[in-house]
């Protein structure tokens, strides 16, 4: 029975090497595969790609095992719908049209089984993150995308992964304050009445109760391998694989935040 509701955040594929992209792909794939007969709605809450330009007629080649478990997806009757990320600004119409997987590019907000949820990315949101603000603005301006989609496709996808990589190592390196600006924007969020407030973007997992709310950072797809579920009236926050130990976790050992 589908009545499940499963969220995924910063995966980033293509990230790794060549062998290591084929491994973490294999990952995602089982877990596609295996939520397919009990998931009503999939979330991909930013940044499945560690970079995805997509032209009017050429996207980037690979991960052709992810896109078939997308659409098997899709097919057994599971919504997907994918969230703009940081990673994956210029996402046109190839996912709607080819694996009808809805995109937005904005915060959206939901009620599930008459819970409240604010679901964001969390780009933008960290204190002393003005420079990306503004660069966001451009980067995702229709103007701009014309323009730079006049370049030929290998070097304009070149181009975006080259700065992908500068990007994530001077983020790593940036003073953002002590602060969380996604916690205290999700616990404000909560104040307003939701229950749960659903990000990603920092990397790390987070499972915050704060009055009658949840804040949950989904963590990523790159180290963590995790994913939040929604079943009933309970959001768990849960990991699929241990990098560790090389090995998939069983169902009864993967909620993390008991």
């Amino acid at each position: 029975m589908k009545d499940k509701y499963y969220f995924i955040s910063d995966i980033h594929l293509g990230i790794r090497n060549e062998i290591d992209n084929k491994t973490q792909e294999e990952i995602l794939v089982r877990f596609l595969q295996e939520i397919k007969s009990d998931a009503l709605e999939l979330y991909i809450v930013g940044d499945l790609f560690d970079c995805w330009i997509e032209y009017r007629y050429v996207v980037p080649k690979g991960f052709y095992r992810v896109f078939s478990s997308l659409y098997d997806l899709v097919k057994s009757g599971t919504k997907v719908t994918y969230m703009c990320g940081n990673h994956d600004f210029w996402l046109g119409n190839y996912f709607k049209e080819e694996f009808e997987i809805d995109i937005l590019s904005k915060p959206i907000e939901l009620n599930i089984n008459n819970k409240k949820f604010y679901i964001h990315h969390g780009d933008g949101l960290a204190y002393k993150d003005t420079g990306y603000r503004i660069l966001k603005k451009i980067l995702r301006n229709k103007v701009s995308q014309f323009f730079y989609s006049l370049l030929h496709p290998d070097f304009g996808i070149w181009l975006a992964k080259s700065t992908s990589s500068k990007s994530r190592g001077y983020t790593k390196v940036k003073d953002y304050s002590k602060k969380d600006g996604l916690k205290d924007f999700a616990i404000n969020k909560i104040k307003d009445g939701y229950n749960f407030v659903i990000m990603g973007h920092r990397h790390k997992t987070s499972f915050i109760k704060q009055d009658s709310g949840i804040y949950i950072n989904l963590g990523d797809w790159i180290t963590n391998f995790t994913y939040g579920l929604f079943e009933g009236n309970k959001f768990s926050l849960n990991r699929f694989y241990d990098e560790k130990s090389n090995s998939f976790l069983p169902s009864d050992k993967r909620e993390i935040n008991q």
